[in-house]
C-alpha cells in the first residue's frame, strides 16, 4: 500500500511524495529527486531526524545516540528507517534548496470570479493536471498573471478534495490583483500558481480545535472547516470565531451555516469591531473567548489575520492560567487593523 508524504521545508515551502509501507520515507524522498539529509541510512547518526505533524508510522530500528524513546513518545523519526502506516506530514529540519528542491507550478483558468461584499472577491480556479496540485488545508500558493513579474500570495479557502480551488481576496486600493480582478479579468484568463507554501495547517484532530479568523483570513479557516467536514473520525468539538471592521465585511455566512450540519459539534460566532455597529457582539474577538473554549490548554488554537489581531491574540493567549500548548497562526499583511 502507498500513502502520501508532505514534506514541510524550514523554508515554508511543501511537497508531496508517495511512500510505500515497505520503504523508507527517506528512500521514497530520494525516489522522487528530493535530497532530504541523512547520512548512514543505520539509525545510528540522526542526521535524518525529523517531527511527524500527522500520521503513523512504523519507527524502524535506532540507536539511543540518534533518536531517544522520548524524542519518539514526542513525535520525532528518523527518515532512513521509518515507514508509514498511514498519509503523513513531516517536518524536515532543512530548507527546500538545500534539499534540491522547489516549489511546484501550476497552471489555472477562471471559472467564476464573484464580489460576495464591498471588499472582497471569491475567485474559483480549473486547475490544469488537477492531480498534481497537492496542499494541506490552511497553506497557501503564489498566484500571478502570465504577463506579471510579480505574484501574491492567497490563501485555499476549500480542502484539498474539490476539483477547483476557491480563495478569498481582499480588495486593496491601486493593489496589483486588485485592479486586475477589477478592470481586466474574465472567465477562462490563464492564471500561474507556484506552491503550496506555509506552516499554517490542520494538524490530526485530536484535541478540541478553536478556529479564529479576520478578515479574509477566513480563507485558509474555510479549507480547514471543509477538511474536518470530510473526515467521518471526528468526535472534537470544534468553534469559530470570526472577526471583522463592518458587518458588511462579513462573508460566506452560508457556508459557515452548512457547517453545524456537517460537522458532529461546530457552531461560530462573527464578532464586528465598528462601535456603531448594530450587530449582536461588538468588539474584538478577544472579548468574546469565553474561557471554556480553551479547555486549561488542551485546545488547538488556530489563528489567520492581520499582524495586529495576531499579536493581540497571542498576548491574550499568553496572559491566560493555562495557555493552549498548541497554537498555529498565520499573519497577512493588510490595511484592516481592528478585527482583534
Amino acid at each position: 500500500m502507498s500513502h502520501k508524504i508532505a514534506l514541510a521545508f524550514e523554508d515554508g515551502i511543501t511537497q508531496f511524495i508517495q511512500c510505500d509501507e515497505n520503504q523508507t520515507i527517506a528512500d521514497a524522498a530520494y525516489q522522487a529527486r528530493i535530497n532530504i539529509p541523512f547520512d548512514c541510512r543505520d539509525g545510528a547518526c540522526g542526521t535524518c531526524k525529523s517531527f511527524c505533524e500527522a500520521g503513523d508510522f512504523d519507527e524502524g530500528s535506532f540507536i539511543d545516540d540518534a533518536l531517544t524513546e522520548d524524542e519518539l513518545e514526542s513525535g520525532y523519526l528518523l527518515t532512513c528507517q521509518s515507514k508509514p502506516l498511514s498519509d503523513m506530514v513531516i517536518q524536515i529540519a532543512s530548507t527546500s534548496e538545500q534539499a534540491k528542491t522547489s516549489a511546484s507550478l501550476a497552471k489555472g483558468s477562471i471559472r467564476s470570479l464573484e464580489r460576495i461584499s464591498p471588499g472582497v472577491f471569491k475567485l474559483s480556479l480549473a486547475i490544469e493536471k488537477r492531480d498534481e496540485l497537492h496542499y494541506l488545508p490552511g497553506q497557501y500558493i503564489n498566484v500571478s498573471v502570465p504577463t506579471w513579474d510579480q505574484s501574491r500570495s492567497y490563501s485555499f479557502s476549500c480542502s484539498p478534495s474539490k476539483n477547483e480551488v476557491t480563495f478569498l481576496i481582499k480588495l486593496t486600493p491601486g493593489g496589483l490583483m486588485t485592479e486586475y480582478l477589477k478592470e481586466e479579468a474574465k472567465i477562462g484568463d490563464e492564471l500561474n500558481l507556484v506552491g503550496p507554501m506555509g506552516t499554517f495547517f490542520l494538524r490530526e484532530p485530536l484535541n478540541p480545535i478553536l478556529l479564529l479568523a479576520g478578515g479574509t483570513g477566513l480563507a485558509p479557516i474555510l479549507a480547514i472547516l471543509e477538511s474536518l467536514s470530510e473526515d467521518e473520525l471526528l468526535d472534537v468539538p470544534v468553534r469559530l470565531m470570526y472577526g471583522v471592521t463592518q458587518e458588511c465585511d462579513l462573508v460566506e455566512l452560508n457556508k459557515l451555516d452548512a457547517f453545524r450540519d456537517s460537522l458532529p459539534d461546530f457552531d461560530y460566532l462573527t464578532v464586528v469591531s465598528d462601535p456603531d455597529s448594530q450587530h449582536e457582539c461588538k468588539g474584538y474577538v478577544t472579548d468574546h473567548i469565553a474561557p471554556e473554549m480553551l479547555g486549561n490548554g488542551d485546545t488547538d488554537v488556530y489563528l489567520c489575520g492581520p499582524p495586529l489581531m495576531v499579536e493581540a491574540v497571542r498576548k491574550f493567549l499568553a496572559a491566560q492560567e493555562n495557555p493552549p500548548q498548541n497554537f498555529y497562526f498565520e499573519k497577512f499583511t493588510s490595511p484592516v487593523s481592528a478585527v482583534s
